[in-house]
């Protein structure tokens, strides 16, 4: 899995934290720079539900949670939920949000690192979604789901590949020929390859039990699940 060379203390990149801030105020407009992400939302949620089971009672933690577009959508099939990230400003954004829709989330300004020395095998579930190609230290991040999961919990991440059809489709084609998403969204370089995140997901003691892709389709402009991962994926994984 390639890393950036530098990594700060809390496994930060003050630059990417700053991208997502300054977005903070989009992440609940469907047709705003979080487009995508609501699209998907429903295609994340049955993915996640059809490894897990139901969520209704499952105490469930959502790393990276940004504006809270997939807490809530957990919260509100029945799931105990705490959603932690870095961004105060997004964070602001999910809360006020769930004052209107009157979901309840546990909304926390926390790495995953330093809660997982709190809540070491405290969650059924937890996701880690479109969050691992923007922290400098992946791996830190997968070893902390794994201590905070309970054993037969469920860690579930997606993320991108690292390949030319993924620069191709993720970065020129989202960023600069579609506008999915704004431009600089994505660093090639942090993008992973499957076999690095089921690899660093086995050395921290998780075993793999699907990967999927997400595929987009910009004649229909509609997403699917498959299985293409040369693009985007998601990989499941449970502690045994």
């Amino acid at each position: 899995m390639q890393n950036s060379p530098q990594t700060t203390p809390s496994n930060v990149d003050v630059a990417e934290l700053e991208k997502f801030s300054e977005s903070a105020a989009h992440w609940w407009d469907p047709e705003g720079d979080f487009k995508p992400l609501h699209a998907i939302n429903p295609l994340r949620l049955q993915w996640i539900q059809q490894q897990t089971g139901p969520l209704h009672n499952q105490t469930i933690l959502d790393v990276g949670c940004g504006g809270g577009i997939l807490s809530e959508a957990m919260a509100r099939e029945g799931g105990h939920v705490t959603g932690i990230d870095l961004a105060p400003e997004s964070l602001t954004v999910a809360r006020l949000h769930g004052l209107e829709s009157g979901i309840t989330v546990d909304y926390q300004e926390i790495s995953a690192e330093a809660l997982a020395t709190q809540k070491s095998a405290h969650y059924d579930i937890i996701t880690c979604m479109e969050m691992l190609e923007h922290v400098p230290d992946p791996a830190a991040i997968i070893q902390a789901c794994a201590t905070l999961v309970k054993p037969r919990g469920h860690v579930l991440f997606s993320t991108l590949n690292r390949n030319p059809k993924s620069f191709l489709f993720a970065i020129l084609g989202a960023e600069y020929f579609l506008n999915l998403v704004p431009r600089g969204t994505h660093s090639y370089h942090r993008f992973i390859q499957p076999s690095e995140l089921a690899g660093a997901s086995r050395d921290s003691g998780l075993t793999v039990t699907a990967v999927t892709g997400l595929n987009y389709n910009p004649l229909t402009k509609t997403y699917k699940l498959s299985q293409d991962t040369s693009v985007n994926y998601l990989l499941a994984t449970q502690k045994l």
